[in-house]
């Protein structure tokens, strides 16, 4: 007599369960209950604007009167290099005599070592001179320009914001808007962080270039 053989047997595991994570996702959770930006959107969403802004306690504007050879430039770069600054911006133009060149440095970095900076870039060979006219009486200018996405419904609010800083219009399609910001960094600042409420696809800034007013030398 064969007996039957007995059929295997089936264990089920009890399925433990997880409590609730603290970490991103249940911060995204709670976000979307609430409506809200969870807080780590929204430290990057500033930290990403304050990398756009210029007009910072700890930047310096220098006026660098230069012969027009090669060279000249990564040399005085090296120098910022050296003393831990950073090149925010940087404009050169050629002067009245074509054989010498302006460049104004745009530099963030710790005031103390400016001053060794200033006087180490005036021994540098083909260097005329270097000025520092941060907080001085002096004209400061820049352009900016700004590409924002847009649907017809934030065109109206975009056009407000940018005739109120006297903005420009230079490109304008159905799904995004090029405006052209001129004047000092303070107003350009201004502008850009009104317009972070809308999508910023791309922006081009160039850069500060200053001019001392009345007779005193640039």
């Amino acid at each position: 007599m064969v007996r039957p053989k007995p059929l295997p047997s089936t264990r089920r595991r009890k399925a433990g369960v997880q409590a609730p994570s603290s970490g991103p996702r249940s911060e995204q959770a709670v976000a979307n209950l609430s409506g809200e930006k969870p807080p780590s959107a929204v430290d990057a969403g500033q930290k990403r604007m304050d990398r756009l802004l210029l007009n910072r306690e700890d930047t310096h504007t220098l006026s660098v009167y230069v012969a027009n050879k090669p060279g000249v430039l990564a040399r005085i770069a090296q120098v910022f290099a050296r003393r831990g600054y950073n090149i925010d911006s940087l404009v050169v133009s050629s002067s009245m005599d074509g054989r010498f060149s302006r460049m104004t440095v745009t530099a963030i970095g710790n005031p103390e070592g400016l001053d060794q900076i200033i006087a180490q870039v005036n021994k540098l060979i083909d260097v005329i001179h270097c000025m520092d006219h941060t907080g001085e009486n002096a004209v400061v200018r820049e352009l900016a320009l700004v590409k924002l996405a847009v649907n017809s419904e934030e065109r109206t609010g975009v056009l407000q914001i940018a005739e109120h800083f006297k903005c420009k219009t230079v490109d304008l399609t159905e799904s995004s808007i090029i405006l052209m910001a001129t004047g000092d960094t303070e107003k350009v600042d201004a502008m850009i962080k009104m317009m972070g409420r809308y999508k910023i696809i791309e922006l081009v800034r160039t850069g500060k270039v200053v001019m001392a007013r009345g007779n005193e030398e640039t």
